[in-house]
C-alpha cells in the first residue's frame, strides 16, 4: 500500500481513465477526491473503489467547463479546510465531439473543448498549488494524446488543447523544478480500448487494442515515490518500461 496516507485529486474520475486510475490508486492505499460532472458515473467508480477495498473515496460533482473562478478556489478552500494539504492532481477530464475541418468548426464547440481540456487545467493547477506546496512531496499528471499531438488535419480543437496542454506542463515543471517538491509529467496513453476511443474510431476493431488496465502500473508509478526526481517528461505508454 505504497500510496497510504496520499490524497489525490482526479478529474474526469468517471471516464474510462479517470476510473482505471482510480481504481489503481486506490488499490495502493491512496485518499482520492473524484470529480466529474456526472453523478451516476462518480457513483459507480465509487462503489467500485469501496467495493474494491480501498480508502473511502470523496465525490465531488463539479463542472470544469461552467463552473467560474470563485467555484474552483472554493474547491480549493474545501480542501484544505478538510485535509490540509494535497499530493497528487490527475488531469483525466476530456472534451472530444468529433473530427471536425477548421473551416467549418462551431466556435462554440471550440471554447467548449479548450475550456474544459486547457483552461480548466490551469485554473484547478494554479488554485491547487498552494496546497501542494505543502506537501514534501506532490506529482500532477496531465493527460495527452499521441494523435493529437502531431497537428493532423481535423483534428481542430481538441488538436490544439492537447498541444498547447503539452507546453504549458512543459513550463509548468520548469518552474516547480527548483522547488524540488512538484514533479510534473505528461501522459500519452496511445491507442487503447477506451471510450474516447471508441468515439474517435467506431469502425476500428478494439479487440486488437491493449486494455484500458495495462495503464494501472503507470499510474502508480507517476504517483509513487519511485518517479521522484523525474519531472518535465512526456510518458508514452507505448514505449514505457518500468
Amino acid at each position: 500500500m505504497s500510496l497510504t496516507n496520499q490524497l489525490i485529486l482526479i478529474t474526469g474520475a468517471g471516464g474510462g481513465l479517470g476510473s482505471t486510475a482510480a481504481l489503481a490508486l486506490a488499490e495502493q492505499g491512496a485518499q482520492l477526491i473524484l470529480l466529474d460532472k456526472s453523478i451516476p458515473k462518480l457513483e459507480k467508480i465509487y462503489d467500485a473503489i469501496v467495493q474494491s477495498g480501498g480508502p473511502v473515496p470523496v465525490m465531488y460533482p463539479f463542472d470544469l467547463a461552467g463552473a467560474n473562478e470563485m467555484q474552483y478556489q472554493e474547491m480549493a478552500d474545501a480542501i484544505e479546510q478538510r485535509y490540509g494539504s494535497l499530493q497528487g492532481l490527475l488531469h483525466s477530464a476530456v472534451e472530444f465531439s468529433a473530427y471536425t475541418p477548421l473551416a467549418i468548426h462551431k466556435t462554440q464547440d471550440w471554447g467548449h473543448t479548450l475550456n474544459v481540456n486547457l483552461n480548466a487545467a490551469f485554473i484547478l493547477t494554479r488554485v491547487l498549488l498552494p496546497l501542494m506546496q505543502k506537501s514534501q512531496q506532490a506529482s500532477i499528471v496531465f493527460t495527452s494524446d499521441s494523435n493529437a499531438r502531431q497537428a493532423q488535419a481535423y483534428n481542430g480543437a481538441y488538436g490544439v488543447s492537447k498541444i498547447a496542454l503539452e507546453g504549458f506542463a512543459k513550463i509548468l515543471a520548469e518552474e516547480l523544478e527548483a522547488g524540488q517538491k512538484i514533479r510534473v509529467n505528461t501522459l500519452v496513453p496511445g491507442p487503447i480500448d477506451s471510450p474516447l476511443r471508441k468515439k474517435a474510431y467506431p469502425a476500428e476493431d478494439k479487440t486488437q487494442l491493449p486494455a484500458m488496465s495495462s495503464l494501472a502500473p503507470i499510474y502508480r508509478y507517476l504517483f509513487d515515490s519511485a518517479s521522484l526526481g523525474m519531472t518535465g517528461q512526456i510518458i508514452d505508454a507505448n514505449t514505457f518500461t518500468l
